[in-house]
């Protein structure tokens, strides 16, 4: 059983609270309920939003089931190799409960349902989404069940006979955080799209500024690889030196900026683009094979363009909900000795329902 847990808690709930009563205050108790207050007053700030644009949500609890497709490749090239690997596309569902900004949700690999280790993943995802400020936290750890989609080597006319085959001596992991700012939160709504926690009203668009950290780690077992390539060809095949290596930890510091845009096509529907671009600074090390000390051997520093494109379909009446959404990330790595490119992302499918109207609904109802 491959297991994927979200909890998405809003930080900013706590603006929600009520203002502590005035009917009372001691004088020794004065200074402490006006800096609260203050707190209280910038933590709302955060889900300020005006109702032309954008309707609030109407419900305490929710309840919603998905089905998710992931997709994944990773390319390394050095001189003229060029190998590109990419796991068989896997397909997830499961139910998720909402409690206002609180989601807990489980999902299945179906193809892999089951306790046994083999059928265990390790991915985890946590987005938040507010008016103001999103963030994004992902733990992935893949491999073991790669697969050759293309190779190239020199210009070996038999290429094509590798694509295809398993290969299960590369291990790719990657942990990071993204947080972004969103200028125009007042009248454009990211949860909108993605959190389904409020309605965009009118069509309406908005710029992003953010930053980032991500660690990137590269298992290879170079051998391994050239022992497949030969037993498939019937020759040696030998590997470009800047691929020989046996692991490589990358890190980066991103700044990013973009746009995204709210198109509110027909009553209760919308159409979600958002596209970032993020200036990254990256540094490495590792181990080469043909350099016998160990550790920060392998050192180089540069600059890369890495994205992130997101997209989503909703339709929300503020009772039901359903819509499907995709995120798609790059990675990628340019140095002197080799390039490597790593690209992951989902397509999700959902459908929810919102239940138990909030105390202000309730009396505009009643």
């Amino acid at each position: 059983m491959r297991w994927l847990l979200v909890v998405s808690c809003w930080i900013w709930g706590l603006g929600c609270w009520g203002s502590p009563s005035q009917d009372s205050i001691s004088v020794d108790s004065i200074q402490k309920p006006h800096e609260i207050s203050k707190i209280r007053q910038t933590i709302r700030g955060f889900d300020e939003t005006e109702d032309y644009w954008i309707e609030p949500q109407h419900y305490e609890f929710q309840v919603m089931g998905q089905i998710t497709r992931s997709y994944e490749s990773f390319t390394l090239s050095s001189g003229e190799n060029t190998i590109t690997l990419s796991p068989d596309s896997k397909t997830k569902v499961g139910p998720y409960f909402g409690w206002r900004w609180l989601f807990f949700g489980y999902t299945f690999d179906i193809k892999n349902i089951g306790f046994s280790k083999g059928g265990l993943k390790k991915e985890f995802d946590l987005s938040i989404y507010s008016s103001q400020v999103g963030v994004d936290l992902y733990y992935r750890r893949t491999g073991s069940d790669y697969k050759i989609r293309d190779v190239e080597i020199g210009n070996d006319s038999r290429a094509a006979l590798f694509e295809g085959m398993p290969f299960d001596g590369a291990t790719v992991g990657m942990t990071g955080v993204n947080a972004y700012y969103i200028f125009n939160h007042k009248r454009f709504s990211y949860p909108a799209a993605f959190a389904q926690s409020t309605c965009q009203k009118v069509s309406c668009g908005s710029w992003m500024a953010g930053a980032g950290y991500t660690k990137n780690t590269i298992e290879f077992d170079y051998a391994k690889l050239e022992d497949a390539l030969s037993s498939q060809v019937g020759h040696e095949v030998k590997l470009d030196s800047g691929m020989m290596f046996e692991s490589i930890k990358y890190h980066d510091i991103m700044l990013s900026g973009g746009y995204a845009y709210n198109w509110v096509f027909a009553k209760n529907f919308l159409f979600c683009a958002s596209f970032q671009l993020g200036l990254a600074y990256k540094t490495s090390y590792g181990d080469v094979a043909d350099n016998q000390k160990r550790g920060f051997n392998f050192d180089f520093k540069n600059v890369n363009l890495d994205g992130i494109g997101r997209f989503g379909l909703v339709y929300n009446n503020t009772r039901w909900f359903a819509g499907m959404s995709a995120i798609f990330r790059t990675n990628r790595y340019r140095t002197s000795r080799f390039k490597a490119n790593n690209i992951f992302g989902s397509l999700t499918a959902y459908v929810g329902y919102n239940f138990v109207l909030k105390k202000k609904y309730r009396k505009q109802k009643g």
